[in-house]
């Protein structure tokens, strides 16, 4: 194929992966009452699983905790007349993109696949497969772990009583929102780190050499798409770190196969 045959061959899988995030964005436009009362909203209810998780934890040490009387705002504030329509616009677009990634992968590998031999294109085959569960560990781990920790320390901390919290609903779903997205990206390091070393960019040597480089270009990352908190960013960067180490045993393995 010419060059300009790939870019058009391109477009209609960029087409495809974009109609994917559309049609999800039309049914949370649909259920985006539901959407945002128990998924984007169920941080500030005293229910959610995270605070009754800690509180059992506290208790089962005999210490008493504030978890297990979380007591957030019922209400939030929509300052603009149009403000709430265009957050569920991006809020849908950015769920979208996160429920619909599997398949955004696959149209990618469909892209890639006709140019890897017949060896190459069937270990690859489990690229998607790798690539969404780590992503969805991702998802998991910033909503049940970052998300409430984030949510309870920024809704609870005053400088003084005189100021009162009053929150704009947008800042909250963009703190979800991005913190879910950031998080679960960062977890495709040992994805990145695999085609990486096969196209001879990295090798297990080069990404030990710069560990400490590494750590705090993670904990960079962390303060962009976490709130800003130091606790947060530890959190994140703890399971980075650990998935930059797998990353490193992933590239030895890669050069082991290619050297056989």
């Amino acid at each position: 194929m010419s060059f300009l045959n790939h870019l058009e061959e391109l477009r209609w899988h960029l087409v495809r992966s974009f109609l994917a995030i559309c049609i999800v964005a039309v049914f949370i436009f649909a259920f985006s009452t539901f959407i945002y009362e128990n998924f984007l909203f169920a941080h500030l209810k005293g229910d959610f699983p995270t605070y009754q998780w800690l509180c059992n934890l506290a208790n089962s040490f005999g210490f008493e905790s504030d978890f297990c009387t979380v007591s957030l705002m019922n209400k939030m504030q929509s300052l603009a007349p149009t403000g709430q329509i265009m957050n569920l616009i991006w809020t849908a677009f950015i769920l979208g993109v996160i429920i619909a990634f599997p398949y955004i992968l696959w149209e990618m590998w469909r892209f890639i696949s006709p140019g890897l031999h017949k060896q190459e294109r069937k270990k690859s085959k489990a690229f998607i497969f790798y690539a969404s569960f780590l992503f969805f560990i991702g998802v998991l781990f910033s909503y049940y772990v970052i998300a409430p920790l984030s949510v309870y320390f920024f809704y609870n901390f005053e400088i003084t009583t005189m100021i009162e919290n009053k929150f704009d609903f947008k800042s909250h779903v963009n703190l979800i929102t991005s913190t879910i997205l950031g998080v679960s990206l960062m977890f495709e390091l040992p994805v990145i780190i695999y085609f990486l070393t096969k196209m001879g960019l990295v090798t297990p040597t080069f990404l030990k050499k710069y560990r400490k480089i590494a750590l705090v270009l993670v904990l960079t990352l962390s303060a962009v798409i976490t709130p800003p908190d130091i606790a947060s960013q530890i959190i994140v960067t703890i399971p980075i770190m650990f998935l930059y180490e797998i990353s490193i045993f992933i590239s030895k393995s890669v050069l082991k196969n290619q050297t056989k």
